[in-house]
């Protein structure tokens, strides 16, 4: 088993054995968190899933500084002989490393707006953002930049509301300013498309999205979504807002309910 803390949530009633799906979560939040985190998927518990917390977050162990690349071997442990995948964010990055290494066990691969800039590096409004972040550098702070101030720059400072800062925030918070920056990703899409591995890729529409967040956030990862459902020969779903699977959950449960049943 892996190095990591994995919640089951299996509400199928004797419903027979299904297909189980291994969710990756973004930064500042674990799996099972309800303000960033996968929550509102928990109506998909019919079919067995599991919910993964990253090294440093939610109930997994601390880790000096997260990786991607160790991130990834750990999915490839809880994928077993095979599940679904589900990433946001930078969990969706790696997600999607983790499927370019091991396609024979990704059932299918859902990205919910996936932080794979490299990947889109060729998206003028990608290549700007990677120009701003590689200067000045966001993923490792001043030193002078505690959980708190971190956690509070990361949401009200875009306009996005300051979830409480509880230990397990605090405690995200700073394995999250520690965090190996993710435009360091090398990104393989020919290795995930070679394998025929069904893409989902889901992105919000922001229209009412904060200026900011939607200028220097929104834009790029509109330009990713974009790109990987080319790179990947993926299906793209757009719903309304800019935090789909909180903000429009049903709305994503039923674009991976039907992904999933289709025969993905």
């Amino acid at each position: 088993m892996a190095a990591v803390h994995v919640t089951v949530w299996d509400d199928r009633e004797g419903a027979g054995e299904r297909v189980p799906a291994v969710f990756v979560h973004n930064i500042l939040t674990w799996g099972s968190d309800a303000m960033y985190g996968f929550a509102g998927q928990r109506p998909l518990a019919d079919s067995r899933r599991l919910l993964l917390d990253r090294r440093g977050y939610g109930d997994s162990p601390d880790i000096a500084r997260g990786d991607f690349e160790v991130d990834a071997e750990d999915v490839l442990e809880v994928l077993g002989d095979g599940a679904h995948l589900v990433g946001h964010g930078n969990g969706g990055v790696v997600a999607l490393l983790a499927a370019a290494r091991r396609p024979d066990l990704v059932r299918s691969l859902a990205l919910i707006q996936p932080s794979a800039f490299t990947a889109a590096a060729d998206r003028p409004v990608v290549a700007d953002l990677l120009d701003r972040v590689r200067g000045g550098a966001p993923g490792v702070p001043d030193d002078d930049v505690t959980p708190e101030r971190f956690l509070r720059a990361s949401t009200e400072g875009i306009g996005l509301p300051v979830p409480e800062p509880t230990p397990r925030r605090l405690r995200a918070a700073t394995t999250s300013m520690r965090e190996r920056p993710i435009w360091e990703a090398q990104i393989r899409p020919a290795a995930i498309r070679g394998a025929a591995v069904p893409v989902l890729v889901i992105c919000g529409t922001w229209e009412d999205a904060p200026t900011a967040y939607r200028e220097h956030v929104g834009l790029p990862l509109m330009a990713v979504a974009e790109s990987l459902t080319d790179s990947l020969g993926a299906r793209l779903v757009r719903v309304p807002g800019y935090y789909p699977h909180t903000q429009w959950p049903a709305a994503v449960n039923s674009a991976l309910r039907e992904f999933w049943d289709s025969g993905a």
